[in-house]
Parts: structure tokens; sequence; C-alpha cells
């Protein structure tokens, strides 16, 4: 029989990121979930190996031409891989949609909604038929001019310009101006158009104050700069803009997070009083459905408009339309998701929503033989929506395809038909595969970190809760299905905030902000990357490499030549290589072919010129530095105190195997977080502190989780306060106060159902969480 049609992908010799020539077996047509620690090599497995190769034959078919509009990854460092069909991926992507991205456009039913209005819409007596563009906010045709489709407009008001109208403009009353020569420069250009900088804001003229900070001119004049001492300084054309301009300008132009910040903080936001917030033109907003303009269609939860698209009777297009856009919502709220409107941004989704609704898309397709490999589908579920989502992977499986599955979530695992265990580590300790076989037999499997959790009781910390130090006032809160929410969090302890998808968990734990009685000082700890390109890295973020630059700038080599720690630094020119600019590699277009990366030909990978690797430190040069992985740079650095801070906070969060050079473009989201949790612990923690993590656990294996909270556990220990919002019923067990929302998600949620030590909660009546809870406490 030829090897493709017995029913296996068969892998041979697969090289990729840490695996060591691994070759594995695994059964096609059935349910198959790989696991191992974080960073043991299982995505590179799943993902970087046999997708891709999926991916790269499958693009061997298509036209050259084409091939060049459709994004490539490159081949993958395997031998063989054998029987593997056309395959589908859905990673968790941790990259931000933008505003205009939507629940409608993550899932193209807008496309279908629109479509409805265009051709079965009740239209105003004489009005043209409107093509389905004309209803999408994100189309000339369909956006409204005043707000550009966004829904919002941003303007600002005397007060927040001027906070202070007792100071003059030359002592700082235009606050919102910007500092430094730009603020000096607009003072001196005022002073030359004739108005007073030195009377107080509030003497001068009210049209005065009105087109200083409200013109759209923008006159020019010659300024005389005053003359200091020993400087001379020459007339120049200054231009004036006024602050609104400037601070509009700044908001909607600037790459700085820090300047957007600084501007937002003299702006107000409100719906756009043209279309009154629904971002479209009159002319769209004219035509209705069973009563409801698009806009407002939009707005209703999913599971409301199905009732409103079923309850009337429809005919012709009308019915075509209703029953397509039916089965459509139907694949959406099977996944749990029949809280969410259309409308709902996909930037306010967390990576485990927009994950489900684009396995809702694939469901809708239909596909046979297909192999959908699936990056952690329960992330960010409720145990009770992921009974929902085993309902809709077997729905796969019985459709003729196969699914394999990265997860952590134990539930999910032993419902596998099949299980590659890979490890024993992470990193340079991992890249083997333990196990491929039934879920039942890695129970004989010694070297397995999944085997204890699989089949045995997760050890858990016994002691009994801790007494809070204090309460902290939440609420009102009114935002998104919160409304007037109020609540008490207790300081002092370790709160976990509970709920199925959509109860509101996030919202809550959003309203803790520094301002607040009680809250000293507030982290937040999310899963976004530490960095958007490869020059950013775990010891950039960390600090850690300015500490290493200084210890080769102090080296006898360094001071002899005269070099400053930028000499160190590869985003330097200088101490970098210039053929590469720092990167280590070079771009080589092969026109329809996937970009190949070489190394560079200058410094083979190092990213330094030759006269800088020439530097030593301790025997090893700055690349190779770079190259040691944690544990191997807390030997080499130990004895160096400000070094020694940020290894043992990364150590203490398992992250020991990740090297201190590696491109924050590699790490997962949960490894991020765990690196700015290991950044803020290593801090000195001076007054009491509130740490906020969302979701901690999302991506982790239960041993990783077992070593993250741990390291939770210390500052509370300390006295200071953590609230994680988190679904892994083991660690809301360990919690000391749990604060439950629900009891549904959307509209049906939004409220506390339940608030207390664990053992209180897992027995209240009414909660989604309770039943979980108390099989775990069990």
């Amino acid at each position: 029989m030829h090897p493709s049609h017995d029913g296996f992908v068969r892998v041979r010799g697969a090289r990729e990121h840490n695996l060591r020539g691994v070759d594995v077996d695994i059964p096609r047509n059935a349910l198959v979930a790989f696991t191992g620690v974080s960073g043991s090599g299982k995505s590179s497995l799943a993902f970087g190996t046999l997708y891709a190769e999926a991916q790269r034959r499958y693009l061997e078919s298509v036209a050259p031409y084409a091939r060049r509009l459709i994004h490539q990854v490159g081949a993958p460092a395997v031998g063989e891989v054998s029987g593997m069909p056309p395959a589908v991926s859905l990673e968790q992507r941790r990259s931000s949609p933008t505003s205009r991205s939507s629940v409608g456009t993550v899932t193209t039913l807008s496309n279908s909604l629109r479509m409805l209005y265009s051709r079965a819409g009740d239209y105003p007596p004489g009005a043209p038929r409107l093509d389905s563009d004309a209803f999408s906010p994100n189309t000339a045709t369909g956006a409204c001019p005043a707000c550009q489709g966004i829904g919002r407009v941003h303007d600002t008001t005397e007060e927040l310009l001027v906070p202070d109208p007792s100071l003059s403009i030359r002592e700082g009353a235009i606050a919102a101006w910007p500092g430094a020569w730009q603020g000096k420069n607009l003072r001196d250009v005022l002073d030359a158009l004739g108005h007073d900088v030195d009377r107080p804001w509030r003497e001068l003229p009210a049209g005065e104050r009105e087109w200083i900070l409200f013109t759209d001119e923008q006159p020019v004049a010659t300024v005389h700069p005053v003359r200091d001492a020993g400087r001379i300084q020459r007339p120049y054309q200054g231009t004036y803009t006024s602050a609104r301009r400037h601070v509009l300008r700044t908001f909607a132009e600037s790459r700085s997070n820090t300047l957007r910040a600084r501007a937002e903080r003299f702006l107000t936001s409100g719906p756009c009083p043209a279309c009154a917030g629904a971002r479209l033109r009159p002319e769209a907003l004219a035509v209705t459905f069973r009563g409801l303009t698009v806009a407002e269609a939009a707005a209703l939860p999913l599971t409301e408009l199905a009732g409103v698209l079923s309850a009337g009777r429809a005919d012709g297009t009308a019915r075509v339309l209703t029953d397509d856009l039916l089965a459509r919502v139907a694949t959406v709220t099977e996944l749990g998701l029949g809280y969410l409107s259309l409308d709902r941004p996909a930037p306010t989704l967390s990576s485990g929503e927009l994950q489900r609704l684009r396995l809702a898309t694939q469901l809708r397709a239909g596909l046979f033989g297909v192999v959908y490999v699936l990056d952690e589908p329960s992330a960010g579920l409720h145990p009770a929506d992921t009974e929902a989502l085993l309902v809709v992977l077997e729905r796969l499986k019985a459709d003729g395809n196969s699914v394999f599955v990265v997860e952590h979530h134990l539930e999910v695992v032993r419902r596998a038909d099949w299980l590659v265990d890979v490890g024993p580590g992470a990193g340079e300790h991992g890249g083997r595969v333990l196990h491929s076989g039934p879920v039942a037999e890695l129970a004989g499997v010694e070297g397995s970190g999944t085997r204890r959790f699989l089949f045995g009781a997760p050890p858990r910390r016994a002691q009994a809760p801790r007494v809070p130090s204090g309460q902290l006032q939440l609420g009102p809160v009114t935002r998104h299905n919160l409304r007037g929410l109020r609540t008490r969090l207790p300081l002092g302890v370790l709160t976990a905030v509970t709920g199925v998808s959509g109860s509101g968990k996030s919202t809550l734990v959003g309203a803790i902000t520094a301002g607040l009685p009680g809250v000293e000082r507030l982290v937040t700890v999310d899963q976004k990357p530490i960095g958007r390109t490869p020059r950013s890295n775990l010891a950039t973020y960390t600090g850690l490499f300015d500490t290493v630059r200084k210890l080769f700038a102090a080296t006898p080599d360094a001071r002899r030549r005269g070099w400053q720690a930028g000499r160190f630094s590869f985003n330097v020119a200088g101490g970098r290589c210039e053929t590469c600019q720092g990167e280590g590699f070079v771009a080589v277009e092969l026109l329809f072919l996937p970009t190949t990366y070489a190394p560079c030909q200058d410094c083979g990978g190092a990213r330094y010129a030759q006269e800088t690797l020439a530097v030593l430190l301790r025997g090893r040069n700055v690349a190779e530095v770079l190259d040691l992985t944690v544990e191997e740079a807390s030997g080499f650095l130990g004895d160096v105190r400000a070094a020694a801070r940020s290894l043992d906070a990364l150590l203490g969060v398992g992250l020991g195997y990740l090297r201190l050079g590696q491109p924050a473009t590699e790490l997962s989201g949960g490894e991020a977080q765990r690196i700015k949790l290991a950044g803020e612990l290593q801090r000195g923690r001076r007054g009491h502190t509130v740490y906020v993590l969302d979701e901690p656990t999302t991506g982790l294996h239960p041993a990783d989780v077992e070593v993250l909270m741990l390291r939770l556990h210390g500052p509370v220990d300390d006295g200071h306060t953590v609230v994680v919002v988190e679904h892994d019923m083991d660690v809301v067990a360990a919690a000391d106060w749990v604060i439950d929302l629900g009891p549904g998600g959307g509209d049906e949620g939004g409220r506390v159902v339940a608030a207390g030590t664990p053992a209180e909660v897992a027995a209240a009546a009414g909660s989604a969480t309770a039943p979980y809870l108390a099989r775990a406490l069990r």
C-alpha cells in the first residue's frame, strides 16, 4: 500500500526550531491533541512542520504570478512528510485588529446582512435601490461623511486645553501645547502676531481666546528670539498652529504611544452628531427590515438577531437571504458566542473569541478531507463553553476531516482519539516526541510532564483563605454589558474573577484604576507582544541588555578603544554590522517563491561588526552572550547583582529555556505575559501594589501554571493584592476570594452571581462556575 493511503500522516526528520530529528506517525480522520510544556516544540511540530509543509505543497499548484500575491511561509526543516492532506490553520493571532474590524467582518456575516438590506429592505417611497456597499461604514459610498464611518468624533474644550486660566501664555496656560522648543516657538509666534502672552488667560478677550485655541488658520510671522548670553539667534519665519489643531493632529498621526496618550487627555469623545454613532449615511439608515435599520440589526446580540430574522414571513429573495443568514449565525451561536453583536469591534475580543469566530466560518464551509490545525481552541473558554467546543470539533471530524489541536486544557486532551506528547522540558530540554498513541497509554510514559496532571490529582496550595487587609470599592461600572455594577474587591489577597465567556470579567477588572482609594500602585500584565520587531528581545525588554552592554564597556579592551555602552548595541551604527544593519540576516527575494532569509555573509548572523566581536567578557563576545539561555546566563552572570535580579525573576516564572536575544516576534502571548510579570517582580515594591492579570494561564501547560502561581502567591504573602481573570478551576480553587459574574454572556451577564471564598462560590445556586469549581475542590 502506498504510504499516503494507510490513514497516517508520517513525519521523518523534523528539525524545525528545537525539534531533534523527530519521526512520528499521526492518524488522519481523528481528533489529535499535541501536548507538552510551554516551549517544548509542540507548535513547531503542528504548525511549523505539518501545516507549513501542507501549505508549501498547495502553493506549488498555484500559478507563479498568483503565488507572489499570497503570504508564504518558508519550507520547514524536515526530511519528509507523507500522507498530509490540504490543511487549514486557525492560530491564536496576537496582532491587534483595526478598529474598523468587527465580529461581522471577521465572520463575513456583515456581507450577508448588507445584501439582505440591499435586496429585501423596505425603502422610502421613491428612494433608489442601494448597492450592498452602501450599507457598509468601511466604504466611501456607505460611511457617514462627518465621522468617516467611525461613529465617534473627537473634539476639545477650552477647559481641557487651559486648566488654569490664572496663568499667562508665557507661564504655560495652554497645557495642551507641546513641550520644549515647540511650545516656546508657538508662544513666540503668538507674541510676534501681536497677542499679549504675559496677561492672565482669563483677562484676554473671549474672541482672542477662541482664535488662539481653535482657529484653523496657520499664519506665518517673523520671530525675533530673545538673545541668550553668548548665543546669536537669528530671526526666523514661524507658523502658528492652534492648540486644537495640534492635539487632533497628534492624536491622529503620531506613532508614539506616549504622545498619543498625552493628546488624548485634552480630547473629548462622543457619538457623531450627524449619524448618532450609526456610522452610515442617511440614505442607508432610511432602509429598514422588519422595522430595524441595518445599524440597529448589527447592534443586536446574535441570538436576538436570529429571533428577529425568524419571526416574520419571508418570500422569494428575502427568504433565501434570511435562511442563509440564520444558518451562518447558528454556527457562531453553537460555539457559545451568541452574546456578541455584529458591530462589536474586533480589538475588544479575546484571542480565544477571535479564533472561535474563524472556526465558525470553517464549519459553514463544509470542507471534506481537510486537516484543521488549531492553536488552543479552548483558550479563554469557561468550562461550560468548552463542552460546546468539543461538540464542534467532533462535528468537523464526523464530516471526514482531521482535527489537530495544540492544547493544554485537560478535558479536551482526554476527549482526543490520539495524543502526541512533546518534551520532556522546554527549549533545549525538549524537542522529542515522548508518546504518540491513544491517550490512555500516556500513563506508562515516565518522562512526560503531562502524565501526572492527566491521570492524577493536581497538587494545590494547602492553606486557609487569607484575611483581607481592606476593601476596594468598585463601581458603579457602566461599560459594555455592565450596567451600574458595584462590588467590593478585598485587598491583600489573591482574587479570581470568573464567569462564562462574555459575562463582563475583563470589563470589570478594567475598572481598577490607579486613582481609586486603596490603589497606591497598579500593575496590569496582559498578553500583548513585548515588541513588534525582531530588534526587541528578552534582554532589551527586561533591561538586562543595558547591564550586559555596561559590562562590555568596562572591559580593558573597550576602555582602551574609548568605546561606550552604545557600541555594543546592534541597533546603533558603529558597533553593529552595517551589511545587515544589525538584523543578522539578509532577505533574498525569489519572485514567485517565498522570500528566503539567509545569514549575513559578513557577520555570519552575529549582528555585530568584527571589531565589536573582538571584545570579550569572561571569554565570550556580546553575540555569544545574547545566545545564552536564561539558565546558562544565570551561571555566567549570577555574581553580577543587576543581572542576577532580572535572571532570577525570569527563572522564577519558568522561562529559563529562552535565549537572552530571542526576538519578541518568536514569543507566544503566554511567554510575553510572563516576561512582563518578571519585569515587574524584579522591581522593588514600594507601597501597596495591585497586580491585575487577564487570563494569565492562557497558553500554559499545567506544569507551567504551577510555577506561575507560586510567583503570584509571593507578592500576596508580602501584603500586596493580585487579581486574575481566570477559567482554570484549579487556579480558582487556590484563590482566597472569588467574584463570579454571569449568569450568562452579553446581555444575560454583567451581574455578580456569587462572591466569597472558593468553597462558598462552589455552593452558590445559579452559578455556571459552581459545579466545575466544586469538582476542582474535591
